[in-house]
C-alpha cells in the first residue's frame, strides 16, 4: 500500500511531462554477465532475455538470490532483445534478423517463429496487443495471435521526438520505456504516445561499479500482484526495487 500511494502520488505530480526521481526499497543480486534485454516478472519469478550474437538466452531467476533456474541458449544466428508474456507463452524478439521466437513458459520449448519489418529492440504487451520498440521514436502495436500489425504511435514530448525507445513494460495504463544510454524511463500514453513524464534514475548504480560502457539502464518489470517495480541494466551486479518519488522528495532516497 505505500509503494501505491506514492507512485500514485507521482503519477499525479508528473502528468504533465514532469520529471520524478526514486527511492530504493530493496536490492537483489544480478548476473553481471548477462547483457539485459528484456525483464518481466511473473508468478513470483523474473523472466529475462539476455542478448549478444552467439550468447543470449532465455532465463528464469529467482529474484531474491539471483539463481539462474531454467536457461534456453538462443540460436547463435539471433541477437536476442525485447522479452513479454502472453498467455502461457514468453516471446522474444531479435535485433536484426526480423524474426520473433515464441516459446512455452513452462518449459521453455520453442513453439513458433514468426517475423516482423524493422529492428527489434524492447516488448511489452496491453491487454489486446505486442507492443513493440524498434530503436526509433515509433510503438507498434501486434495482434498477437496473428503477428500483424494493427496501429503504430509515434513518441513525443513536447512536440519533440523521442528516438532510441528500448525495453518496455506496461504499467497502470502507461508504456514505461527505457532510453538507451539514458538514466531515464519514459511515461507514455498508449493512446498518442504523448510523454506523460520522466522517471529520473541517475545514480542508481554508480559508474565505478559498472564493468563497461555497455552498461546502462534496460530493464523494468512491474509485479502485478504487490505492486512492485524493479529495474536493472545490462551488466548490472544488481536488481533494484524501488519506490517513485517527486523531484521534491529526493533528499528521502535511502538504500537497503
Amino acid at each position: 500500500m505505500r509503494f501505491f500511494l506514492v507512485f500514485a502520488m507521482t503519477l499525479f505530480f508528473a502528468s504533465n511531462g514532469g520529471s520524478a526521481t526514486y527511492r530504493i526499497l530493496q536490492a537483489y543480486p544480478h548476473d553481471e554477465h548477462a547483457f539485459t534485454q528484456g525483464l518481466l516478472y511473473i508468478d513470483g519469478h523474473l523472466y529475462e532475455s539476455t542478448g549478444i550474437q552467439g550468447q543470449s538466452t532465455l532465463r528464469e531467476e529467482d529474484l531474491e538470490t539471483g539463481r539462474i533456474l531454467r536457461m534456453q541458449l538462443v540460436s547463435d544466428q539471433y541477437f536476442a532483445e525485447g522479452l513479454t508474456d502472453w498467455k502461457n507463452t514468453l516471446v522474444q524478439l531479435t535485433w536484426k534478423s526480423h524474426i520473433g521466437l515464441v516459446y512455452d513458459r513452462a518449459t521453455f520449448q520453442l513453439l513458433r517463429t514468426f517475423r516482423y519489418e524493422g529492428e527489434g529492440w524492447g516488448l511489452t504487451h496491453d491487454a489486446k496487443s505486442l507492443i513493440l520498440s524498434d530503436g526509433t521514436a515509433d510503438l507498434r502495436f501486434f495482434d498477437p495471435d496473428t503477428f500483424k500489425q494493427v496501429r503504430r504511435i509515434t513518441v513525443k514530448d513536447h512536440g519533440k521526438l523521442v528516438t532510441k525507445l528500448n525495453e518496455l513494460e506496461f504499467i497502470h495504463g502507461e508504456i514505461y520505456a527505457n532510453v538507451w544510454y539514458s538514466d531515464r524511463i519514459a511515461r507514455i500514453s498508449p493512446a498518442n504516445g504523448r510523454v506523460l513524464g520522466w522517471i529520473d534514475l541517475k545514480g542508481l548504480t554508480p559508474r565505478d561499479q559498472l564493468s563497461s560502457d555497455q552498461a546502462v539502464l534496460n530493464g523494468i518489470a512491474y509485479d502485478s500482484q504487490h505492486d512492485r517495480l524493479f529495474v536493472t541494466g545490462k551488466l548490472w551486479p544488481k536488481v533494484f526495487e524501488i519506490a517513485v518519488t517527486s523531484n521534491t522528495s529526493a533528499s528521502a532516497r535511502h538504500r537497503k
